[in-house]
């Protein structure tokens, strides 16, 4: 392994080649047309353009990828999260052109990148899941039946999601009937595989999942559980570990299930299990996410572990030498997402220059981003500006940075989610961790108006 190109990019881009270089390892970006100035193509050894700024003209497109590979002789291909990440075909692919894909085996990708698949081994290891469909249905008819079946409310999911997309629900068939071709639409345009599954809806869940890293010999360790209930529409907003109403019992059930799963399936690399926690703490596996994860750092400032550089390690055909007795879970740590995305205006995009981009910094704050004043947020992509990541001793004191950070952080041009995160550290359940996955939903269908900037 000597050159590794980032089929990515964006702060997830960045944050990858910091990591090989520090790693030694030389780098290559790829750009659309819209990102040629972007921070990604300057930080790299080489850069290369791979076609027009819409997704599936670019960073979709396995042939321009491989391309770029072959003109720059890379030998390695680092995914990233979204995009490729968890396409089982472009890692086949990979491996039979002898590139070296940082991420699972293509096999490894079929049995736990489609969800439905995943609940199955789930099952195997009796782990517990939620009732819905085993597999994809075949179409809106069949649909239908098993909907009715499992009872509404109901959940309409892309088998190869991710990052929110591709999911629906539905409180009656009329409702169903309309979401269905919308997830199915959805799913096609972001992932070229319109696969659904069902799945019943657990009313007022927590979202917790846990970080898992394996090698090629079966050493398998988790690295804590992230609450990630704070969402809007399925789109995570902020990020905590530990969780804030997980007592070590549970986390001892759940990290041991996660395990289970990964070991099941002969995974490497890095992993996310995802699980749903109702309100009497009974616990569902979700999904598992065979990728790096957007919120991977707080995992990284919880325990010292660098996941991305292991991701390596484990590519090279490297033991994991960290024991699981010898990782300390020492600190509370918060990731917020700082969106170009207008709160007060139902969380509209917001592409556009950036005017002023004054980041915060000091003590226990680490800023994951590839943006800069002038820099341009296009349209055709993520609307994500930052991951500000809070660390301290304990929640109380990780609030406290968090408020001085955010109003450190200044930003004009477009709009962002700066002043929606200083909101919610006012709040009284955020405060006290009295919240779950319709928290946010919940305040919006009250009226809360958030505040912007």
């Amino acid at each position: 392994m000597k050159k590794v190109l980032i089929a990515n990019r964006g702060e997830i881009a960045v944050r990858i080649i910091r990591a090989c270089h520090d790693l030694g390892l030389s780098t290559v970006a790829i750009y659309s047309k819209a990102d040629e100035e972007a921070l990604h193509t300057l930080l790299a050894d080489e850069a290369i353009c791979i076609g027009d700024s819409p997704s599936k003209e670019s960073y979709l497109k396995i042939s321009n990828i491989l391309s770029a590979c072959e003109i720059t002789n890379a030998d390695t291909i680092h995914p990233g999260y979204g995009f490729l990440s968890e396409n089982a075909k472009f890692a086949a692919i990979c491996e039979s052109c002898k590139i070296t894909f940082i991420g699972p085996s293509s096999k490894s990708i079929l049995k736990l990148g489609d969800k439905s698949k995943a609940k199955e081994i789930a099952k195997k290891v009796k782990c517990p899941v939620i009732q819905g469909t085993d597999g994809a249905v075949k179409d809106i008819d069949h649909a239908l039946i098993e909907a009715r079946k499992i009872g509404f409310p109901i959940f309409i999911k892309a088998s190869a999601g991710g990052g929110g997309k591709g999911i629906r629900t539905a409180y009656s068939e009329p409702e169903f009937i309309k979401n269905f071709i919308s997830a199915k639409t959805e799913a096609e345009a972001s992932f070229n595989n319109s696969d659904i599954y069902l799945e019943k809806m657990i009313k007022n869940p927590r979202h917790i999942e846990v970080q898992i890293l394996a090698d090629k010999f079966g050493n398998i360790i988790h690295l804590g559980e992230r609450d990630c209930s704070i969402q809007r529409r399925r789109q995570k907003l902020i990020e905590e570990a530990p969780s804030p109403k997980i007592s070590s019992p549970l986390r001892k059930k759940i990290t041991q299930c996660a395990i289970n799963i990964i070991e099941e399936a002969n995974y490497y690399s890095a992993a996310t299990v995802e699980f749903l926690i109702d309100e009497k703490n009974n616990f569902y596996f979700m999904e598992v996410n065979t990728r790096l994860q957007v919120e991977h750092a707080i995992s990284e400032e919880l325990t010292g572990i660098d996941i991305v550089k292991q991701q390596f390690k484990i590519a090279m055909d490297k033991r994991i030498t960290i024991k699981q007795k010898d990782i300390k879970f020492k600190n509370h740590v918060f990731e917020f997402r700082i969106n170009a995305e207008d709160p007060a205006n139902n969380f509209a995009p917001s592409p556009g220059k950036l005017i002023d981009y004054i980041p915060p910094g000091g003590p226990n704050v680490r800023l994951d981003s590839a943006c800069y004043s002038g820099y341009v947020i296009p349209p055709f992509y993520d609307s994500m500006i930052a991951k500000l990541i809070i660390k301290a001793r304990d929640r109380q004191e990780a609030i406290s940075i968090a408020k001085r950070a955010l109003k450190e952080f200044h930003i004009t041009g477009v709009n962002s989610t700066i002043g929606f995160h200083l909101f919610i550290l006012e709040d009284e359940n955020f405060v006290n961790g009295n919240y779950n996955l319709n928290y946010i939903d919940d305040l919006i269908l009250k009226g809360i108006k958030f505040r912007l900037n």
